[in-house]
């Protein structure tokens, strides 16, 4: 019994794996969870911590094995960090299988980890989400009613309607296929969701993929020069084919994240070669630049350029990646691995949304990591961002499944919140997505490229805009408390079982 438990485990995680980008075989992910849901059912919490652990781990290796690049220890370290959060799940899961509806307090469970894996530690990883696997699928039009929460709920109670199929024996053969009725309601009932119409409004984008010298820990080069005169030189490029009439003019243009190393408001040259590109295309451009702040301090910068006054407005990334763009326990940390001295001078985090005024639009900025975070991108939509834009630089992972991974978030981002995403990357993947989640156009990776894309322009919001974190809270206090009334129902049984 032990043995088919584990098996179904094993073979859970790998069917899980195999939904996410760059496969993406959506329909793996629901199979996934109905096996995992199956391998803890009817297992006492240790022994399903355990099994919860095993399953993780065989996700998450092949899932974040982009990781690698900043080094195999790290990347070992994480995915046994992380899979402690499944662990979890499974230990609060295992008593709720023996109430009623247990594939909804799965669900909830399942959502209610992933919430707090993108919260703690160091600012969390909310990465590995079901609902990025789904950036395509039949659930996902649940992200515009709920999110990115709702779609993994969606996904788990499908799964674990379909482990009940099997695991549940009723009297009778018509009552056992009310679940697989049930399941395949799941996704039925996303067709539901209400979702915004086209308001006939557009905006040309020009986007600008430069590509970078290095690769790996070393994606920049050993001259950060070299990048910041291959994005000034691509976007020249751009504007010579504006001007042969090969592309319409753009109204506004995109450079990725780290567009320029070199900061521009202390630079004369860096501050030189920028506004020279952006005098060539001839509007208002939106250039990725690390910046310092005081002495010691720097910050990931979305930085407006205005073709005549030059910078402007500008927002700074919220959300930082750990012991790469700062160093959390800093004084150990810096004793112990001589690889955390790379990050250099530590940033720091904006404060505010991403809403640049940019020409005819008001687009809302997001920076690479943070594209995984729902309450970032949510506020800068609210604040009026539309398109979103997402500056990334995904150099170090080029050619792993990092870059699918996050191009499979923006698709999402834009069902969640009826917006158009464009994405500019150094070395790939750039892209247009459209508001109900179509890759329009994509770069390939590791070249230099560019483009003008006319972007539908939509301010009305959908319900997941609207209501924000809502459905993940009330998803949370169901599972909660399922947890609860399954516990002490577990001790009543003992108590009588010990009395007899």
């Amino acid at each position: 019994m032990l043995a088919a438990r584990l098996a179904a485990a094993v073979v859970g995680g790998v069917l899980l794996y195999l939904a996410f980008p760059p496969l993406d075989w959506w329909l793996c992910a629901p199979a996934g969870l109905a096996l995992i849901a199956g391998s803890l059912y009817g297992t006492r919490p240790k022994r399903a911590a355990w099994i919860g652990y095993l399953a993780a781990v065989v996700f998450l290796a092949p899932t974040l094995v982009w990781v690698s690049a900043l080094g195999a220890d790290i990347w070992v370290m994480l995915v046994g960090v992380e899979s402690l959060f499944y662990a979890a799940m499974a230990a609060a899961a295992a008593p709720v299988f023996r109430l009623r509806a247990w594939p909804i307090w799965f669900g909830a469970l399942w959502v209610g980890m992933e919430w707090i894996r993108g919260l703690v530690p160091v600012g969390g990883f909310p990465w590995a989400r079901v609902a990025f696997s789904q950036g395509e699928s039949v659930f996902t039009p649940y992200a515009a009613l709920g999110g990115a929460p709702m779609v993994s709920f969606a996904v788990a109670v499908c799964g674990a309607l379909l482990a009940h199929a099997v695991l549940v024996r009723p009297r009778t053969g018509l009552l056992r296929a009310v679940p697989v009725a049930l399941a395949l309601a799941v996704p039925v009932i996303a067709l539901a969701v209400p979702r915004p119409q086209d308001e006939g409004r557009t905006v040309n984008v020009g986007i600008v993929q430069g590509s970078v010298p290095g690769r790996g820990m070393y994606a920049l080069g050993d001259e950060p020069a070299v990048v910041l005169r291959n994005h000034a030189e691509e976007t020249k490029r751009l504007a010579a084919r504006v001007r042969a009439g090969e592309l319409p003019e753009p109204d506004l243009v995109v450079l990725p994240e780290n567009s320029t190393d070199i900061d521009p408001y202390t630079d004369a040259t860096a501050h030189r070669v920028i506004h020279d590109s952006v005098r060539d295309i001839g509007v208002p451009t939106l250039v990725g630049a690390v910046v310092a702040i005081g002495d010691e301090h720097r910050a990931t910068r979305s930085l407006v350029w205005d073709p005549e006054t030059g910078p402007g407005d500008y927002y700074d990334k919220q959300n930082l990646v750990p012991f790469g763009e700062y160093t959390p326990f800093k004084d150990l940390v810096l004793a112990l691995y001589e690889r955390a001295h790379l990050v250099g001078r530590q940033s720091v985090p904006g404060s505010g949304p991403g809403d640049l005024k940019m020409g005819p639009v008001t687009v809302g900025a997001v920076n690479c990591y943070e594209v995984a975070y729902d309450g970032t991108v949510r506020e800068t939509v609210r604040a009026g961002g539309t398109p979103i834009v997402v500056q990334t630089n995904n150099a170090s992972y080029a050619e792993s499944n990092l870059p699918w991974q996050q191009l499979a978030m923006s698709k999402l981002r834009a069902v969640e919140h009826n917006r158009a995403v464009v994405t500019a990357a150094t070395t790939g993947i750039s892209a247009f997505v459209t508001p109900d989640g179509k890759v329009s156009w994509h770069t390939e990776e590791l070249v230099a490229d560019s483009t003008v894309v006319t972007v539908p322009v939509r301010t009305e919001k959908t319900i997941a805009t609207r209501v924000g974190a809502a459905p993940e809270w009330a998803l949370m206090m169901l599972g909660a408390a399922a947890t609860v009334v399954a516990a002490r129902r577990g001790r009543r049984a003992d108590r009588m079982m010990g009395s007899d």
